[in-house]
């Protein structure tokens, strides 16, 4: 079903309502066959985009093509898109096979090729045997199902996901975002999905728009957005728990890098090149996977509280300067609140935000 000419390029794209702007000339490529998540907090745009782009949303301004043509004076059944909501909408008085034919009787498809069409998407999502039952027969993670198998039959050049798990219970959301992994194997198909859910973005996509207040934060890989955040924002928001972030007193070259003076005059030597950063307002950010509880560690604090989670314990913890931290233990742990505590910061990992909150890393 892939088609090489299925890729979105989005130019310049603002969208006002009234005289409150939502997002701010908007540019992005997306390549055929990508998957791709719009990812942010509520109210970051990341709904609105999706929705100019199926044209359930006018533009302000700018430019939106899909497969090489121009498309956002176009209505939505012109656009050769396929939208799945986070509502099912499905018809209760249809069977699953009605549901599923319905978009492709009313356009004239022919009887055969909407048989073959719901054959193969019954089978693609497993659900051959839900073809005669009517949506109350069906569970929640069913009747989503259907939804997306109606986007499949109509065979478009690019599928539209807004927030299309959250109405489902925590095992069945990981089940389906499994599924939907398959599914764009399969199709080779190009894919935009919308969430505010980090654990769906960094699993389903191959690259992440990052979205705050209307603008692109960041675009990149999952493992980049997680590893390189262009700024603190990004860092604060991917990533669970959050990083932790240390102020910097004073920082020197050092012989592969950059070495800081954080709290209690600790000395960490950073891969992160000396000459790019500002003497000053620096902070030193970690993730908690890179503060590792050890009698020989040189960070040391009092424990807040103590989270125990099966594979690993997370230990918060508060520094002399009132700094607090997170940092990772062994799953079963004898760190208890007020204690006193140390941990091993692999300096390695380690990376400098400035005042403006811009990120600094090591060189690749």
């Amino acid at each position: 079903m892939a088609r090489t000419d299925s890729g979105v390029s989005i130019r310049g794209v603002s969208k006002s309502f009234g005289a409150v702007d939502v997002l701010d000339h908007i540019s992005l490529g997306i390549e055929s066959g990508e998957f791709v998540v719009f990812l942010g907090a509520s109210g970051s745009g990341k709904s609105t985009l999706l929705r100019m782009i199926a044209g359930l949303e006018t533009v302000s301004g700018g430019e939106i093509w899909i497969g090489g043509r121009r498309v956002d004076q176009l209505a939505p059944g012109q656009r050769d898109v396929s939208m799945v909501f986070q509502s099912y909408a499905l018809y209760p008085h249809m069977s699953v096979r009605e549901n599923l034919a319905f978009g492709l009787v009313n356009v004239g498809t022919p009887k055969a090729e909407i048989a073959t069409r719901i054959s193969t998407a019954a089978r693609m999502l497993e659900m051959d045997h839900l073809l005669e039952r009517k949506p109350a027969q069906l569970s929640g993670g069913q009747r989503q199902r259907v939804a997306i198998g109606r986007a499949i039959v109509r065979e478009p050049k690019v599928f539209l996901f807004d927030e299309p798990l959250s109405n489902l219970d925590a095992g069945l959301r990981t089940r389906t975002r499994l599924e939907l992994s398959q599914l764009h194997e399969r199709l080779g198909a190009t894919m935009v999905f919308v969430t505010h859910d980090q654990v769906e973005a960094m699993t389903l996509a191959t690259r992440i728009v990052l979205l705050n207040k209307g603008k692109i934060e960041q675009v990149g890989t999952p493992m980049d957005i997680y590893a390189r955040p262009s700024s603190r924002y990004v860092a604060q928001f991917v990533g669970s728990p959050a990083m932790n972030f240390l102020p910097v007193g004073h920082i020197e070259r050092g012989s592969k890098g950059t070495i800081a003076t954080i709290t209690g005059g600790v000395k960490l030597e950073t891969a992160a090149a000396f000459d790019s950063l500002p003497q000053d307002g620096l902070a030193l950010g970690l993730r908690p996977e890179n503060l590792t509880v050890s009698a020989q560690g040189t960070v040391r604090g009092m424990v807040v509280n103590v989270e125990q989670m099966g594979d690993r314990s997370l230990v918060h913890a508060r520094l002399a300067d009132g700094t607090r931290i997170i940092g990772v233990d062994a799953p079963v742990t004898d760190a208890r609140g007020g204690d006193e505590i140390a941990f091993d910061a692999d300096g390695s990992k380690a990376m400098f935000f400035d005042e403006t909150g811009k990120g600094y890393h090591a060189a690749h």
